[in-house]
């Protein structure tokens, strides 16, 4: 099974239908198609082969999407990589996902030995490919799941992985995510977030129901009001932060959204203000949905009930959630099991069954359930920290920090935040005698050379020592 060939047997009916909207630039799902098949030519030219791990390097564009989907249909596997990252970052991604091609934006990246593809198949960008040095090949296994996406992630414990997901997993977990949306061709979707982080379940399941995508992520609000206007979008997949600041923006009028039939908001926790002053101007209630990269999208809050705010809504048909180590208050953790599981962890490598239990996996997220089959999220990843949808790990900022060398030690924490969810803070104990050397300016900088920009704490605060425990860990 391969996801680019089943969007093409998919779209057949709707060649001549609009597939990607960015700005001036309007791809059918024909035109589409050929570019992913132009691009993918090209690719198998300079060595690209069925297995290979593929970077791709590239902001959110219409020759994001082309590149993913030629990369997918060689059974290659696609490796995203997000533009925010420092090139420290990006390389240390190579190395830990063995990455055979890097493909790259220019300007997001440079490399002596790449070279530009031809522009043939894209739109705008200018698009180059390095192959890159792997020093260890994967585990046979990797060979026999049929792979197809690697999301790296730094993981909350520090320890590097690689979330591998197959061509069957995709497949399936679009199918299972499709019983909340309920796309169809007639849908337009209105697209905020970032691709590097939320592509899988959304992206290729709009694809593959031959709706329409409209990239509003430049020039916002102004793109999305576009969307709203113009191109009569009907659902919008966007974060709390966006919704904020559409309820506060002067150009869009109360009955705006009259053609919008469901607005999600994902990526990071709803605030009441936020629905309730989204709701006052459109008369409108978000629906806040749940999703993790190793299960896909099992949640979404359907009800429209006012009353439901701040929960993620029911379980969707094809998933089971169990609340594990439950308190006097039903809060424990959050454990799901359902299609389109992850298959393992690159790296370090970990099959399926050495990461579910019994198929369940454990999220690390806490969460009650009333007796509606509600589910509300009361705590996310312990430790990870939300700023804007994007998870920072204090154990990676504070490896940062903590060789900086006026630093002695550091502990990062995230600080409640109305629009951004989660601002990153650092707590910071200096060397002894070296307290009056310290320049925070510089401390920053530091910083902002070894971790992208969203990563790097925002306040700075110094004190004489830092909480632990008995053992001598941090007390968070």
């Amino acid at each position: 099974m391969n996801i680019f060939q089943k969007i093409r047997q998919e779209t057949k009916s709707f060649l001549n239908k609009a597939a990607v909207i960015e700005g001036n630039s309007t791809l059918s799902y024909g035109e589409l198609i050929l570019s992913a098949d132009m691009v993918a030519a090209m690719l198998k030219e300079d060595g690209i082969r069925p297995f290979h791990r593929v970077g791709i390097l590239c902001n959110d564009s219409i020759d994001c999407i082309t590149l993913s989907l030629a990369v997918l249909s060689l059974s290659a596997v696609v490796v995203p990589i997000a533009p925010e990252q420092t090139v420290t970052e990006i390389d240390i991604i190579l190395e830990r996902i063995a990455v055979d091609f890097l493909i790259y934006e220019s300007g997001l990246y440079d490399r002596e030995d790449a070279h530009r593809l031809q522009p043939k198949g894209f739109c705008t960008k200018e698009i180059y490919i390095n192959k890159c040095v792997v020093k260890e090949e994967p585990c046979s296994e990797y060979y026999r799941i049929n792979p197809a996406f690697i999301r790296f992630s730094s993981g909350t414990t520090g320890t590097n992985k690689g979330i591998v997901l197959s061509h069957e997993a995709i497949i399936e977990r679009t199918e299972a995510a499709d019983k909340g949306f309920g796309i169809t061709p007639e849908d337009t979707i209105l697209w905020l977030l970032s691709m590097s982080y939320h592509f899988v379940a959304t992206i290729l399941l709009f694809l593959r129901r031959a709706s329409t995508i409209v990239l509003c992520h430049h020039l916002f609000p102004e793109s999305l009001i576009e969307g709203i206007t113009k191109h009569k979008g009907t659902l919008i997949y966007a974060s709390p932060f966006h919704y904020n600041l559409l309820a506060r923006s002067d150009l869009l009028s109360p009955d705006s959204l009259k053609d919008i039939r469901l607005a999600i908001s994902t990526a990071m926790k709803l605030p009441d203000t936020v629905a309730q002053e989204f709701h006052a101007k459109f008369s409108f209630e978000l629906a806040e949905a749940y999703g993790i990269i190793e299960v896909g999208l099992p949640f979404m809050n359907l009800s429209a009930d006012r009353n439901r705010r701040g929960s993620v809504g029911r379980v969707l048909p094809d998933y089971e959630v169990t609340i594990v180590n439950q308190d006097t208050e039903g809060v424990g953790e959050i454990c799901l099991k359902g299609k389109g599981m992850l298959e393992a962890y690159f790296s370090p490598w970990q099959s399926r069954d050495s990461i579910l239990k019994s198929g369940w996996f454990k999220t690390g997220d806490l969460g009650r359930i009333d007796e509606d089959g509600f589910l509300t999220i009361v705590g996310r990843d312990k430790d990870a920290i939300n700023f804007v949808g994007m998870k920072i790990f204090p154990l990676e900022v504070e490896s940062v920090i903590n060789n900086y060398p006026l630093v002695k030690e550091s502990m990062v924490y995230g600080v409640a935040h109305p629009q951004y969810g989660q601002l990153p803070v650092a707590n910071i104990v200096l060397k002894e005698g070296l307290e009056s050397a310290l320049d925070v300016d510089d401390l920053r900088r530091f910083c902002y050379q070894r971790l992208a920009k969203y990563k790097v704490p925002k306040d700075f605060k110094f004190v004489n020592q830092l909480p632990k425990t008995v053992s001598g860990k941090i007390k968070r």
